[in-house]
């Protein structure tokens, strides 16, 4: 269940990578009409509408990428079925169809049924859409239905399947609806400490992956919240919208690159060189992108007392944003570019002063983190034990071919061709299917010099690679090809 649910997470990366287009087209909109929303300039309102559309239609991307993700192969039938299936359960749970199947006025329809695009239906859309595709891609009808065997078939059941799907939902979307916003109104009843505590437990889930099913519920439109949808939009209240992204600014801008500078600054002398080279890239990329996965699965197995420090301290530091009503927003992530591009909006409330504290948390997590590390002498990047294939790994990975010789490495760790059944990957992780685990060599794995490794299930397991993960993983593709 765990590894269908972290396939989920991965699942939505692609669709979440999108956001960042809208995020810039919004924002140099806005920066040229900041009062207006476009009304006072055609250039302002053309970038603006282009970027809210893919902001309104975030549902939608879900459906797609969620079923294009969970297929067995990546093809453009299942993409496809996962829009059949979002716009069969839209277009027949939509407020009119209701009230056209009850027999009653639009206006006395459940206000549930005026929330269905919502991300939910989308992430189940492209479920079923996938299960669909893995279940009759392959399927050969008799010769006279010949034409809809295989690929063309899928998107037919889909609909078949979505049909069923919506009178379930005709009855318990009423109530999965009432629920969600309950709890999305008891964690907003807390104000400040619900903020806190959503940002603590937000950290505490990404080693699962579980940390989307929580990000659905504050960010998106599922219980009302849709944090990041209303903070772009200019449709929510100035000083709250906002709250559930803005602590997270200090926290990937500066905590997370002062705790790499300390895990650089308590690495062993011959191995500082090799720690600055991880620590500075992984370290921009979390300060201009807000991409720390490459930074966190550095430590997040290695030293797991650091990671609990790095989950309270993120909690800490929503909880301090929203105490003050400082507010920003972000498309993708909490990095430089989207605290430029929100940074102007109109629900924007002091972000500058997100700035200042992410000098504090800086000080802070470079502080604990320093302390904790040589207090109970840690195991963090560039402090681990010597072994004996370290020397000769370490001259071949920063080769001219350096991709192709970590995939090489990370190949034949995992135990190549006998051992690994299937590989593919998100935006920072290759995520591996193995036969035995007992026969991948971590060891030979993490003196490739990837930030780190997470063994997810008795036959599962992801290498931490970086932004440049896709590079590695064509390199994988290409000795698999090469071997068959």
């Amino acid at each position: 269940m765990k590894n269908y649910v972290q396939r989920i997470g991965r699942s939505l990366m692609l669709p979440v990578a999108v956001l960042p287009a809208a995020a810039i087209l919004m924002g140099i909109g806005y920066w040229i009409d900041p009062a207006g929303w476009g009304a006072g300039s055609p250039a302002a309102a053309f970038l603006i509408k282009a970027g809210s559309s893919i902001i309104d239609n975030i549902p939608v991307l879900f459906a797609l990428g969620i079923a294009l993700g969970m297929a067995k192969q990546k093809d453009g039938s299942a993409a496809l079925s996962g829009l059949v299936a979002y716009l069969v359960t839209t277009t027949l749970l939509s407020t009119d169809s209701v009230a056209m199947l009850q027999g009653i006025q639009p206006e006395n329809v459940d206000p549930a049924f005026a929330k269905i695009k919502n991300a939910f239906v989308g992430i189940l859309s492209g479920l079923i859409a996938a299960l669909m595709y893995n279940r009759f891609s392959h399927v050969k009808l008799p010769d006279a239905l010949a034409f809809f065997s295989g690929k063309r078939l899928v998107p037919i059941m889909t609909s078949l399947a979505m049909l069923v799907v919506s009178v379930v939902l005709f009855f318990v979307w009423p109530v999965i609806f009432t629920g969600l916003v309950s709890f999305g109104e008891s964690i907003s009843k807390l104000g400040a400490v619900g903020a806190g505590l959503y940002g603590f437990f937000n950290r505490l889930l990404i080693p699962t992956g579980l940390h989307h099913a929580l990000n659905s519920v504050f960010w998106f439109d599922v219980a009302g919240i849709n944090d990041i949808g209303k903070f772009w939009s200019g449709e929510g209240t100035k000083g709250v919208t906002g709250m559930y992204q803005a602590g997270f600014f200090p926290v990937m801008m500066f905590g997370l690159p002062a705790a790499g500078l300390a895990m650089y600054h308590t690495a062993k002398t011959k191995r500082k060189k090799q720690t600055a080279s991880l620590m500075m890239a992984a370290g921009f990329a979390a300060f201009l992108t807000g991409v720390t996965e490459p930074l966190e699965f550095a430590f997040m197995f290695l030293a797991p007392m650091l990671y609990l420090v790095h989950a309270v301290l993120t909690g800490i530091s929503l909880f301090i944003a929203a105490t003050f009503n400082w507010t920003a927003g972000f498309g993708f992530s909490a990095g430089l570019i989207d605290f430029i591009l929100s940074s102007r909006l109109p629900m924007a409330n002091h972000p500058y002063m997100l700035l200042l504290q992410g000098l504090g948390f800086a000080v802070v997590y470079y502080v604990i983190f320093r302390f904790i590390i040589t207090k109970f002498n840690l195991k963090t990047p560039g402090r681990e034990e010597d072994t004996e294939e370290e020397a000769e790994t370490e001259g071949r990975v920063f080769a001219e071919d350096r991709f192709a010789v970590l995939a090489e490495n990370i190949y034949a760790g995992l135990g190549g061709d006998d051992n690994v059944v299937s590989v593919d990957n998100c935006v920072t992780r290759l995520r591996v299917e193995v036969k035995n685990m007992d026969a991948v060599d971590k060891n030979r794995i993490k003196t490739s010099g990837v930030p780190g490794i997470n063994v997810v299930g008795p036959h599962n397991i992801q290498v931490v690679v970086g932004p440049q993960v896709q590079f590695v993983a064509d390199e994988v593709d290409k000795i698999r090809k090469r071997k068959k």
